[in-house]
């Protein structure tokens, strides 16, 4: 049987609820939904989609190097938006952010009614 762990990295905000940033159960590593809080002051990012989607990034990120993972390593993604309309912009942020990759990762984009704290994005994913 895998080792199963649970990750916690400061570079990220904490978790706000009974649950691990991410798991990591033999290669594979299960991050939890990232949403734009500011790791420091567990506050919403100023601004509107374009930097929240890019704080949120930049946690998963911070996670996943916690994991002994990257952005490379990347196999899935499912982002959570609070609203459609805003798919163009938040499509273009995560092309540049995964433009380092030799592949694209599988992704699912879904409408939500609400998000956690109210916030505009999140992202969950599943690496290697």
């Amino acid at each position: 049987m895998s080792t199963i762990t649970s990750v916690s990295t400061p570079n990220a905000p904490s978790a706000i609820g009974p649950y691990s940033q991410a798991i990591k159960a033999g290669e594979f590593v299960f991050v939890s939904g990232c949403i734009p809080l500011v790791p420091s002051t567990m506050q919403i990012v100023e601004g509107g989609i374009e930097e929240q989607t890019k704080q949120a990034l930049t946690n998963l990120k911070a996670v996943l190097e916690a994991s002994s993972s990257s952005v490379g390593k990347v196999v899935k993604t499912t982002v959570f938006l609070k609203n459609m309309e805003h798919f163009a912009t938040v499509n273009k942020i995560y092309e540049e952010f995964f433009s380092g990759s030799e592949h694209k990762p599988a992704r699912s984009a879904v409408e939500v009614a609400r998000l956690p704290k109210d916030v505009l994005f999140e992202i969950e994913c599943i690496a290697g």
